[in-house]
């Protein structure tokens, strides 16, 4: 039985480096909710693993990850608090070892840095880094069809990740000499992986940009599809999740696509702000995809003009909702949702 301590450490890793899924576990039942926290502190124990400022050498490195691998998969004990509540929760909820093993895989990726040069190649990454996330994720949420949801899941987290290699370009770079963007992407519009490592931005780098943004937003499309396949109680914190992440691309956007000088980032009123906004579709709408589109920076359809704006959120919220009458009828749910927000930021918005 994973016990209050473990489940408090596991708890204080999430939400001291992962604020937006913090935000999102925060609405989860509780059946799921106490899983994840002990799910995210392990991903994040082997990501630190190789994102250490100050690493070792690489097989030292490797070695770390190794006694997580067999620790994780329960082939031998451990007193650490988070890797023997990640074990039992493997049995308990039947997560596969082969996405223990994808995953770390994708952990032992990143010790020693290389730049992919397609689409394609950096798929093989997402699959241990982002899918099989996904997957222990399906496991914990118990859906009644899972096979259903599978691919949707695995598009939705796929979107996830390569927004935050989009976000987080410019950290990759100074801080562990990680390129995620395709070479063939740069290539296409004149961009070298020199001009990301020396941060130089340039029109050929913002074309780069909006063309992988594009990409990913057609994995959003995908993935919120299937977020109806999910339990009835999992699906507002799923669809909270992709619009708080949808978010960063509205502030790419802000930037002309420079993410060279500088890294997108959400603050407490953005999430006070989407929150609202996303509880407010999910109760209107009744349809978790729709809810999406009303509520996120990312349309139901392509792109089509990249200088063309259309109307956004914001604006089509002040339109929509003034005509709204059962204002009542969320009143005081919804109180409950921003109570629930608060608790992330116990200390106050100055945190």
């Amino acid at each position: 039985m994973v016990t209050d301590e473990q489940l408090q450490t596991s708890r204080a890793i999430q939400r001291r480096t992962g604020r937006t899924f913090h935000v999102a576990t925060k609405f989860l039942p509780e059946r799921a909710r106490f899983p994840t926290y002990v799910l995210y502190a392990f991903f994040r124990m082997a990501d630190d693993v190789v994102d250490d400022p100050d690493p070792g050498p690489p097989a030292e490195l490797r070695a770390e990850l190794a006694r997580m691998r067999a620790t994780a998969t329960g082939e031998r004990p451990t007193d650490d608090p988070v890797l023997s509540a990640f074990s039992e929760m493997r049995e308990r909820h039947g997560i596969a070892d082969e996405e223990i093993e994808v995953f770390i895989d994708a952990m032992e990726a990143d010790v020693e840095p290389e730049v992919y040069d397609t689409y394609d190649d950096l798929t093989d990454y997402l699959r241990g880094s982002s899918v099989a996330v996904a997957y222990m994720m399906l496991a914990v949420m118990g859906p009644e069809d899972e096979e259903t949801a599978r691919p949707h899941a695995e598009a939705l987290a796929e979107a996830f990740q390569l927004t935050n290699f989009i976000r987080d370009v410019r950290e990759d770079v100074t801080d562990y000499g990680r390129i995620y963007l395709p070479r063939a992407t740069l290539r296409k519009f004149g961009v070298s992986t020199d001009d990301i490592a020396d941060l130089r931005h340039s029109e050929g780098v913002a074309a780069a940009v909006r063309s992988e943004l594009r990409r990913t937003e057609e994995r959003y499309r995908e993935g919120v599809a299937g977020i109806a396949d999910l339990p009835e109680d999992c699906q507002f914190p799923v669809l909270l999740s992709a619009v708080l992440y949808a978010e960063y691309h509205r502030h790419v956007r802000e930037r002309d696509f420079d993410v060279l000088s500088g890294t997108p980032s959400l603050g407490l009123s953005d999430y006070f702000r989407l929150v609202a906004r996303t509880w407010w579709y999910w109760r209107r709408e009744n349809d978790p995809e729709a809810a999406f589109y009303r509520a996120s920076a990312i349309s139901a359809e392509a792109e089509s003009d990249p200088d063309v704006e259309t109307e956004s959120p914001a604006a089509s919220a002040q339109t929509e909702t003034t005509g709204y009458r059962d204002v009542r009828s969320i009143r005081r749910p919804f109180e409950r949702v921003v109570n629930r927000l608060r608790k992330c930021w116990p200390v106050g918005p100055s945190e």
